[in-house]
């Protein structure tokens, strides 16, 4: 768990309305945020996220979305290039379950699984800067830029160099 973009909430603060969180990294927060994302930089990075207690269904909801603008390093050219990102989210806590409870839980591929709070808080910064590392690129390039592979040899002396050649001359 990082410091510096940090937004600690405990659960036994809230309300059980709908409650509304803007979050807006500073200059330092850029830094922080470039150096955890390995980005080359974080130009911006906002989030609007919206929470919604339910004491009752031992519940929390969290949606929201994730904005930001990041100078990425293209794989192909080596080059950097600036990329903005959305990511919209929604997903929920189980205000009451254990590990155990999650683990013994007898749930299919696509059950949607609830998360656990630890010690009765949640960190908004880091649900916002995880949020936006799910929908980023592992090997980022610029829109329509792709790899051509040249080879250094020509086509005989590859088909030379095959394995397989000396058993297509024994089938002969």
């Amino acid at each position: 768990m990082q410091k510096d973009f940090s937004y600690p909430l405990n659960i036994d603060d809230l309300s059980q309305h709908e409650q509304h969180y803007h979050l807006n990294a500073d200059a330092k927060q850029l830094k922080t945020l470039a150096s955890i994302l390995q980005v080359e930089a974080v130009k911006s990075f906002t989030a609007d996220i919206y929470l919604k207690l339910s004491l009752k269904q031992h519940r929390l909801d969290i949606k929201g979305t994730v904005k930001a603008e990041l100078e990425l390093k293209s794989v192909v050219t080596l080059e950097n290039f600036t990329k903005e990102y959305e990511a919209p989210f929604a997903y929920y806590f189980d205000t009451s379950a254990t590990y155990k409870d999650i683990k013994d839980m007898e749930a299919g591929i696509f059950d949607e699984v609830p998360d656990i709070i630890e010690d009765g808080k949640i960190d908004l910064g880091d649900i916002a800067i995880e949020q936006l590392a799910l929908v980023m690129e592992d090997y980022p390039r610029r829109d329509g830029e792709e790899f051509h592979f040249i080879s250094e040899f020509d086509e005989e002396t590859t088909r030379r160099a095959n394995p397989f050649a000396v058993l297509q001359k024994l089938k002969k």
